[in-house]
């Protein structure tokens, strides 16, 4: 089932698209200097088929593939895993694949993986997920404490809500700019109640104070959507995951996940609202012949 999505990029995702803020973000979070001319070569996947990713940027710099992605709502356990999956899509688009059975050794870029968290929840500064944390204990597989899995990601998760992590924010002026744009939406959000009013208000106020006003001036039209649509899309994941548990479907939750993922993508697309969609899914729920 095709969706047709108007906006494809985050505010974060269109925020950062520019090569050399992009590059000043890496050295920021990565702790590194790189010199201004140093090429960055975006390779994000163009099109989202895990919802998890809506904040995806995937670039290569320096010899390195960086694998960075922004949070909004609370981190996933799992994220080391869907790392991997996304990682691997993204090799699977850069590299020939002829090249992989060639006798000749081929070089492919040094993995890095960035989660930046800026949720309203409390979160530590800086903690590491690892893809080995999810596997089965070695002791209950008759193996030894010591045995380590021979294959590890690990995703490095940074807090960026306005007053964390202050050296990354000193580095990187347009991260802690955008920073403050979402705490201050979240804050007219919780005063109003209202969303659109919400990042209206927002944008007043950081354009006054010349915060991410240049951004905010080109393109104030596409940040209320974007930002609505990402709300729409975090409310649309608590809706199948609440269907899934009232109705008792954990056996079926792995292969219906996806399907679920494109439907309410499609009712998304057509205008419907949560409540819309909410009321949508329980029809089909309580009345499974019925399909509409």
């Amino acid at each position: 089932m095709s969706v047709n999505r108007n906006y494809k990029d985050s505010v974060f995702t269109k925020l950062f698209s520019d090569p050399d803020l992009l590059r000043e973000l890496y050295c920021a979070i990565g702790g590194v200097t790189l010199p201004p001319d140093i090429p960055v070569s975006i390779n994000t996947l163009e099109k989202v088929l895990y919802m998890d990713f809506y904040n995806d940027i995937s670039f290569e710099i320096g010899g390195k593939l960086v694998v960075l992605i922004e949070h909004q709502s609370t981190i996933n356990p799992n994220m080391a895993l869907r790392l991997l999956l996304y990682v691997a899509r993204v090799l699977e688009k850069t590299v020939n694949r002829k090249s992989i059975y060639s006798r000749k050794r081929i070089s492919i870029p040094w993995p890095e993986f960035y989660v930046l968290y800026n949720g309203q929840e409390s979160y530590p500064d800086d903690t590491i997920f690892r893809l080995s944390d999810l596997f089965e204990k070695p002791e209950e597989l008759g193996l030894s404490k010591k045995d380590r899995p021979l294959l590890e990601l690990e995703a490095r998760v940074i807090n960026i809500k306005e007053g964390q992590n202050e050296e990354i924010a000193k580095r990187c002026k347009k991260l802690a700019e955008y920073s403050a744009f979402i705490a201050k939406t979240n804050e007219y959000l919780n005063e109003f109640g209202d969303k659109e009013k919400a990042v209206n208000e927002a944008v007043k106020f950081c354009s006054r104070h010349d915060i991410l006003s240049e951004f905010l001036g080109a393109y104030g039209a596409e940040v209320l959507n974007m930002l609505l649509e990402e709300w729409n899309i975090e409310d649309a994941k608590e809706v199948w995951q609440e269907e899934a548990r009232e109705e008792g479907l954990e056996k079926g939750l792995a292969k219906g996940r996806e399907e679920g993922r494109e439907e309410i993508f499609e009712l998304l697309s057509q205008g419907l609202t949560i409540e819309e969609i909410k009321l949508r899914l329980m029809q089909v729920t309580n009345n499974p012949e019925r399909k509409e």
